[in-house]
C-alpha cells in the first residue's frame, strides 16, 4: 500500500468551494484529487444556470482561485456586474479547472458513494488515524477503491431536495410517478427552457424562501405574457419576514429588492397565498393535482394544480460518510460547531462567526466538511465563507496552524433576518446581534432551501 504521507487528499466536489479547497491545497504545495459526479466541473451550478446572482463578479470569486486564473492572463468580467450561475460557470469555474495546475488533478464523472478506512468500519479504534480513507468512486467503466490522505467534502446539498411533506417525510402520493412528473425540486427555468410547462398552466408554489420567491416572480412575468397561466403560494410559517426581507435597509440591494418584490406580489392579490399550511398529500384529481395539508382550522385542499414547484430546501446526504466518526448537529445535520450559531429557529442572517479549521472537523482524523454542507439544513450559507473555511483547512492539512488559525469573516447586518414584521423596511440594528457590516465586506448569500436565487437570486453561495 502506498504510504500514506503520499497519497493525495480528496476533494469530493468540483462546484465553487470544492474547486477552491483544490487551488489552496496545490498552493500549499499538497497533492489533490477532485472527485465531481457531473460531466462537467459545478453540475449543480448548471442546473440554474439562468439565475442572476445576488451579488457583484468581485464577491463571488476565490482571491487564490483569481490569483491562479490571472497568472494565466485571465480577466475577471466587470466587477460590479451581476453573472448568472451560468456565467460564473463559464467565465471562471470552467477557467479554472482548465488550467494546467488544477485540470489534471479533477476527474468528472466520478460520483463518490462511499468513504471509510481501509481495514477499519466505523467501530474500530486501534490506529484509526494511521489508516488510509478508502474512497469508493462509480464511474462509467465501474467501480473503484481509492485511496486518500486526507478528504474534504464540498459535495453540497444540491442533489437531497427535502420532500413536500412538512414532516420531512414524502407527502401520500408524492413519489407516485403519475405526480411525480409534475413536481419540480429546486429552481426550475420557468422562461426558458420550462416554459412550456407553465405557460397556460396552474402551478403551486411550496416555500417560504428566495428561491420560491425567484419562482413566483417569474411566474407573474409567464402570466403576463401567456393567457391561462395562474399560481398558488404555499407556506407552512405564517410570518414571511424571512423572504421579504430589509427592504432597502439590505446590505445586498438585489437581494433587498427581491424581497419587496415579491411582497408586493403578494399584497396585489395576483398571486393566491395561504399560510400555515402543512403539506401531507398530493392527490390526482382529473389529470391534476390536488394539494392537501393541515391548517390551525383542520384540512384543507388547495387546487386543482397542474404543476408543483417544491423550494422547500435541501438536506445533506448523509449515506455517504455512514462509516465515518463524525460530529453532526441532532437536527440541522451540519457539522456541530456551526449548529447553535445558524440554527434557524433562532438565527437566519449574518450573525455567524469567523471559523474554519477547528469547527470543521469532525472526530474522523483528517476528515473536514465544508461549503453548504457543513451548514447542514440552516437556511443561509455564504460563498465567501465556504472560500475561506477551504483556505483554512488546506493550511492546517499543510501544517501552518498559525495561518490556518487566523480566519477572518464579516457578514452582512440586514437582509433575511429572524425580526417582527414591524421591523420590515427598517435598519435592524439588533437584527444578526453583530456589527455593521458593509456591502464593501463582500458577502454573497445562498438560500440552502434552494441554493440560490433569482434576480434576485444568490448563486454565488451555492457550493456544488
Amino acid at each position: 500500500m502506498t504510504p500514506q504521507s503520499d497519497l493525495p487528499i480528496a476533494v469530493i466536489g468540483a462546484g465553487p468551494v470544492g474547486l477552491a479547497a483544490a487551488v489552496h491545497l496545490l498552493e500549499q504545495g499538497l497533492p489533490v484529487k477532485l472527485y465531481e459526479s457531473g460531466s462537467g466541473v459545478a453540475s449543480n451550478l448548471r442546473d440554474w444556470g439562468h439565475v442572476r446572482v445576488f451579488t457583484p463578479w468581485r464577491y463571488c470569486i476565490d482571491q487564490a482561485g483569481r490569483k491562479l486564473l490571472e497568472a494565466h492572463d485571465w480577466r475577471m468580467p466587470a466587477p460590479e456586474a451581476f453573472p448568472t450561475a451560468g456565467e460564473l460557470v463559464e467565465h471562471y469555474l470552467e477557467p479554472l479547472a482548465r488550467l494546467p495546475e488544477l485540470a489534471p488533478a479533477i476527474e468528472t464523472g466520478a460520483r463518490v458513494v462511499g468513504i471509510s478506512r481501509w481495514g477499519a468500519d466505523k467501530v474500530l479504534s486501534k490506529a484509526r488515524g494511521t489508516r488510509p480513507f478508502m474512497l469508493v468512486v462509480e464511474t462509467a467503466n465501474g467501480t473503484r477503491r481509492d485511496s486518500a490522505r486526507a478528504v474534504i467534502d464540498a459535495s453540497g446539498t444540491w442533489q437531497m431536495p427535502n420532500p413536500l411533506g412538512a414532516g420531512g417525510i414524502a407527502a401520500e402520493g408524492e413519489g407516485e410517478a403519475e405526480n411525480a412528473g409534475r413536481i419540480a425540486y429546486g429552481i426550475p427555468d420557468i422562461l426558458g427552457r420550462d416554459r412550456a410547462l407553465y405557460s397556460g398552466r396552474t402551478t403551486l408554489v411550496a416555500g417560504s424562501g428566495h428561491s420560491a420567491a425567484n419562482a413566483l416572480l417569474d411566474l407573474a412575468r409567464l402570466a403576463d405574457a401567456e393567457l391561462g397561466t395562474a399560481f398558488i403560494w404555499v407556506t407552512r410559517g405564517t410570518d414571511l419576514v424571512r423572504i421579504y426581507g430589509g427592504g432597502d435597509a439590505d446590505a445586498l440591494p438585489a437581494r433587498g429588492e427581491l424581497g419587496a418584490d415579491v411582497r408586493e406580489l403578494a399584497e396585489s392579490g395576483r398571486v393566491s397565498l395561504v399560510t400555515g399550511f402543512a403539506t401531507v398529500a398530493i392527490r390526482a384529481h382529473e389529470n391534476r393535482l390536488i394539494v392537501e395539508g393541515e391548517t390551525a382550522d383542520g384540512l384543507r385542499q388547495v387546487g386543482p394544480v397542474d404543476r408543483i414547484i417544491a423550494a422547500t430546501g435541501q438536506r445533506p446526504d448523509l449515506s455517504l460518510t455512514r462509516e465515518l466518526r463524525l460530529d453532526l448537529d441532532p437536527w440541522l445535520e451540519g457539522v456541530k460547531a456551526l449548529g447553535p450559531l445558524i440554527d434557524p429557529n433562532e438565527h437566519s442572517c449574518g450573525d455567524v462567526p469567523p471559523h474554519g479549521h477547528r469547527e470543521l472537523s469532525h472526530p474522523e482524523p483528517d476528515f473536514y466538511t465544508v461549503g453548504i454542507k457543513s451548514y447542514g439544513r440552516a437556511p443561509t450559507f455564504l460563498l465567501l465563507t465556504g472560500y475561506e473555511q477551504v483556505r483554512s483547512v488546506a493550511a492546517a492539512l499543510a501544517g501552518d496552524m498559525v495561518s490556518a488559525d487566523a480566519v477572518q469573516l464579516v457578514l452582512p447586518e440586514t437582509g433575511v433576518c429572524t425580526v417582527p414584521s414591524s421591523a420590515l423596511g427598517a435598519a435592524s440594528k439588533g437584527c444578526c446581534g453583530g456589527p455593521a457590516a458593509k456591502e464593501a465586506d463582500g458577502c454573497c448569500v445562498a438560500d440552502v432551501e434552494a441554493k440560490a436565487v433569482g434576480r434576485g437570486g444568490c448563486g454565488c453561495g451555492v457550493a456544488a
